[in-house]
């Protein structure tokens, strides 16, 4: 099992530093995560057909499979804005660049926030000066300058062997990843090779990031990276894989239980799927149910939602007299009918802060987990006027 630092702590020569700069107010809205050295490195991007310019601007970046430092900015998300985005993006770069004595080419840019309008490029390349002198070892500083509407800082770090693995990431809303996340960024000391950090990222995220789901939304600047700058030496491949997978599961949770709004972490585990297709299908369609959603929040035992959500998976196999069901661990169906539970000791697990669903299909040997949140008037409340705030 892994053991999570407390605090979470860089590895040897990653260090970040964040500022205002004019994006926001007075809040930080930009953010520098360096590597001492140029670090071996993999990213996984959006899929959405509208990807930000600093989505278009980072596949190119990563083919070259070395960086050596990250900066990103809040409140703007440079999308929609055309080759004059792009443009942008690449001016970003190389004040980064500039700012830390590398290249334009080995410097990821994210962008996070408002769709649609202009990046104020003049106030990052301005702010961004002097932000070299600033880098330190507190992965919490370079969160802050990546929150939107995020509620805390989001930051982890564990070690494997000699090696330490640090997770930073941002996330509350437009959350429904698709071979990334939000934003979220990995560093390790640990040498690995790109193209193996690429494997193992991918492998990580489809077993945690791509399970997560606050609002069934894809962003369109939704960023994964991982840095490895190896000034730990080796580490056991094996291991580092399961803590990296480990870690990233972690995160996700965070990140579900930070959602707009949110008042309960929320998770499905369906077992005995025909395969993980269908096991993956059937959790994300049970997690992303309002009327499930609204369940959890209201405390409400109603369990013919849940029946209704795999009932609806019409291209999966489900065999109602072979499913089962449980909330926080009370059966509350058998054989595809409703058992006949107390509705008060039900309602009352329904009230803890984490709500485990488990959904047993008896198809088949697969099995998947999703993590999201309840639905409630935060939500709402949090994304009626989010681009007029």
């Amino acid at each position: 099992m892994t053991t999570f630092h407390s605090p979470p702590r860089f590895p040897r020569g990653i260090r970040c530093a964040s500022r205002n700069v004019g994006l926001k107010p007075a809040a930080k809205d930009l953010t520098l995560f360096v590597s001492d050295v140029d670090a071996a490195a993999a990213a996984v991007f959006t899929r959405n057909h509208f990807p930000g310019a600093p989505i278009i601007l980072g596949r190119e970046t990563i083919r070259g499979g070395t960086l050596r430092a990250i900066i990103a900015n809040s409140k703007v998300s440079n999308v929609a804005t055309g080759a004059a985005g792009v443009a942008n993006a690449r001016r970003m770069a190389a004040a980064a660049a500039t700012e830390l004595g590398t290249r334009a080419d080995h410097v990821l840019v994210s962008s996070t926030g408002v769709i649609g309008v202009p990046l104020p490029i003049e106030k990052i390349e301005a702010g961004v000066v002097g932000m070299a002198a600033e880098l330190q070892l507190d992965p919490f500083v370079g969160a802050e300058g990546i929150m939107t509407t995020d509620t805390h800082p989001k930051a982890l770090s564990a070690s494997v062997g000699d090696a330490t693995i640090t997770w930073v990431a941002k996330g509350s809303g437009m959350i429904e990843p698709n071979m990334a996340t939000m934003l979220a960024y990995i560093f390790t000391d640990a040498a690995i090779a790109p193209a193996t950090l690429d494997a193992m990222l991918r492998t990580a995220i489809g077993r945690s990031f791509n399970m997560l789901s606050v609002d069934t939304d894809t962003s369109t600047s939704d960023t994964c990276a991982i840095l490895a700058n190896g000034l730990a030496g080796p580490v056991d491949e094996a291991a580092f894989l399961e803590t990296l997978t480990a870690g990233c599961v972690r995160m996700t949770e965070i990140l579900g239980r930070d959602g707009e709004g949110a008042e309960h972490l929320l998770r499905v585990h369906v077992r005995g799927a025909r395969d993980d297709r269908e096991a993956r299908f059937i959790a994300k369609a049970v997690l992303n149910s309002p009327l499930v959603k609204t369940m959890v929040h209201g405390a409400d035992p109603n369990v013919g939602r849940l029946l209704m959500a795999v009932g609806k998976c019409f291209d999966c196999t489900v065999r109602p007299a072979s499913t089962d069901a449980w909330i926080n661990g009370h059966q509350v169906v058998r054989g595809g009918e409703r058992l006949a539970f107390e509705d008060a000791v039900v309602r009352e697990a329904l009230t803890a802060k984490v709500v485990d669903l488990e959904i047993a299909l008896g198809v088949g040997p697969a099995e998947a987990t999703a993590y999201g949140c309840d639905l409630t008037k935060g939500y709402i409340e949090e994304n009626a006027s989010y681009y007029s705030s």
